[in-house]
């Protein structure tokens, strides 16, 4: 129960930067895209999902479980699927110009979306909370 309050924290506090945006000293994470996003949309979402698990046993977690597998769904074909299968050179173009800024573990390429670090732990920590609200 710990471990999924942990969990369950950390996205929270993770996506928020999607809303707010997160800076490593000089270094950007992540632009915040406000209140009026589809960011701020899903963490609304999210939330949603957090009270219901929390607050409405044992039936929440099932409310808790199908917001994670949306938002899993849509994180997939948004960046996993084209780094995968590749994309084509305007998706491409503007994935790179979108996220050139931001704090990366491997460089952009010219034929594939490369997530940058603060989406490569997004969706661990969507993947994450997913497996364990499964497994609880």
């Amino acid at each position: 129960m710990i471990l999924g309050a942990l969990l369950q924290g950390a996205l929270w506090v993770w996506f928020l930067g999607c809303v707010i945006t997160y800076r490593i000293g000089s270094k950007l994470l992540v632009e915040g895209m406000g209140v009026k996003s589809a960011e701020f949309a899903m963490l609304c979402l999210y939330s949603a999902g957090l009270a219901a698990c929390w607050l409405i046993r044992p039936a929440g977690r099932w409310v808790l479980l199908g917001v994670l597998a949306l938002w899993l769904a849509v994180e997939f074909f948004c960046h996993w699927y084209f780094t995968l299968f590749g994309a084509s050179e305007r998706k491409l173009k503007g994935y790179n110009e979108c996220f050139r800024g931001t704090l990366r573990l491997f460089p952009m390429s010219d034929t594939r979306l490369v997530p940058d670090l603060y989406h490569i732990v997004q969706h661990l920590l969507i993947l994450g909370n997913l497996v364990y609200c499964l497994a609880a």
